[in-house]
């Protein structure tokens, strides 16, 4: 059996969708009912699915930029070797799709002042290779905010939200710190959170996502749910007007980070 440094499947976590795990070494085994990506966190890989082969060159680590990655479906045969490590993000799926290379990824700069932070959209809403699975990952600069303002995305109300389960992986520069808020209905969060932690988000508001100063923040968010292959969510009404604060401000001059493919 691979030793996964994490394991984290739908039923471990109690809802219907989302998994991840990260790898260091090798693994073989059958999607099953879930879409994957293997992308790599430090180094290379390489990949087989279903017996055709895929090289990624990978990264140094997570604050080089975008790496490349590879999609496998559900109902497929997975091979993996590493001499870093890959996170393995999951979604249950209910439609078989082709495997795909991807070496292309969009970088969106989102907020601004303190809240700004770089989002790498490897498999993000408008990618068209995933049938469940909604996944990014996201750089804050030490000392910023980001995941703010704190908002929702725990119901089905069309054309406003979608209900998405959404796992948050962290990682740290130097060995820092952050902290990890979130709040609703049986929902009261604020975890302080290093490299290789992890938070689980089912329902409530969640944000900020807190980079502690002189401690640059990367996590790796995995969504998905059972309706639209859509990321809408819902402001916390209390703080929704912070968007609109951003007008006027500039970007974190520290942004963009790492090599930008």
């Amino acid at each position: 059996m691979p030793d996964y440094d994490l394991q984290i499947t739908p039923e471990e976590a109690g809802w219907a969708f989302c998994g991840l795990r990260v790898l260091a070494g090798q693994a073989a085994f059958d999607t099953g009912d879930d879409e994957l990506i293997v992308l790599p966190l430090e180094g290379g890989a390489e990949v087989t699915i279903d017996g055709e082969p895929f090289t990624l060159r990978g990264r140094d680590g997570v604050w080089d930029g975008p790496t490349d990655f590879v999609y496998a479906p559900r109902d497929a045969r997975v091979e993996i070797s590493t001499t870093g490590r890959v996170a393995l993000p999951s979604s249950r799926a209910f439609n078989r799709r082709e495997p795909r290379y991807v070496d292309d990824v969009a970088i969106e700069l989102r907020g601004a002042g303190k809240m700004s932070r770089q989002i790498q959209n490897f498999c993000g809403p408008d990618t068209d290779f995933a049938d469940r699975l909604i996944a990014v990952e996201v750089i804050t600069p030490g000392g910023n905010w980001s995941s703010y303002p704190p908002h929702k995305h725990d119901e089905d109300i069309p054309g406003v939200e979608t209900a998405l389960e959404e796992i948050y992986y962290f990682e740290v520069a130097d060995g820092g710190f952050a902290y990890q808020r979130a709040y609703g209905p049986g929902v009261d969060i604020l975890e302080e959170v290093r490299s290789g932690d992890h938070v689980l988000l089912p329902s409530g508001y969640h944000g900020p996502s807190m980079a502690a100063p002189g401690y640059d923040l990367y996590y790796l968010n995995v969504m998905a749910g059972p309706g639209e292959r859509e990321w809408r969510f819902t402001d916390d009404p209390a703080h929704a007007w912070i968007r609109d604060s951003w007008a006027g401000q500039d970007v974190d001059p520290r942004l963009p980070m790492g090599r930008q493919t």
